[in-house]
This record gives C-alpha cells, structure tokens and sequence, in this order.
C-alpha cells in the first residue's frame, strides 16, 4: 500500500507541475547591459511590472522554422528584468541564454514556461 501511495503523489505531483507551464513564443537579442542570463518580456506576461525580477524556467519544445533537430531538450532558469513592449514574442532571451535551450540558426522558438519557485 506504501508503494502505490508514493506512486499516486508522484503522479499528481508531476501532473500538477506539467499542468502549470505556459507555451508562449521566444527569440533572442545581442544589446544589453544587465548581465548575460536575462530576459525582456512582451506587455501580457509583463503585466505592469509584477513579474519584473521574477525568476522563471524555460524549455525549448518545438522550432518555428524548418530546420531539424534545434532544441537541446535542457531547462533555463532565467531573471526577467524589463518590458519589450509591442514585441512579436513573448519571450525575448539574450543570445547567452538562447543557446542554451536551442541552436541560435532557430532565432525564434515555440518555449513552456513557468515562474520558479
């Protein structure tokens, strides 16, 4: 019985966990003076400013262009520390962070994402 009741919470625990990320779209930008593993973010996740400083991690899940085999299947954990306003993306990483979680010829990706606790 022990063993199924630690199978459950793992499940739900994983559930809960993969039902909280956000899909939303990411590029990258080369001009910036607030360190190397920033992020700027589009008006809607910005919200006024409650996210500013916030830590979220982020997963490459899927390219918007046709060139194969661009995600590294890693996980970035990320400062935001501005707005973008009337950005295309919601998510516009520095070239550092970018390649972390994908080749940089994929210049714009499809991410998950969610704020770190």
């Amino acid at each position: 019985m022990k063993n199924y009741s630690l199978f459950f919470v793992s499940m739900v625990t994983c559930l809960v966990s993969f039902a909280s990320t956000t899909s939303g779209i990411a590029t990258f930008y080369t001009k910036y003076d607030q360190g190397k593993m920033i992020v700027t973010v589009g008006d809607a996740l910005w919200d006024n400013g409650t996210v500013c400083g916030k830590m979220f991690t982020m997963t490459c899940t899927i390219p918007r262009n046709p060139i194969p085999h661009q995600c590294t299947g890693k996980s970035l954990t990320i400062k935001i520390v501005d707005c973008c306003p009337g950005c295309p993306s919601t998510i516009d990483l520095s070239r550092e962070a970018f390649t972390i979680i994908t080749n940089p010829v994929a210049s714009i990706i499809n991410v998950d994402y969610k704020q770190y606790a």
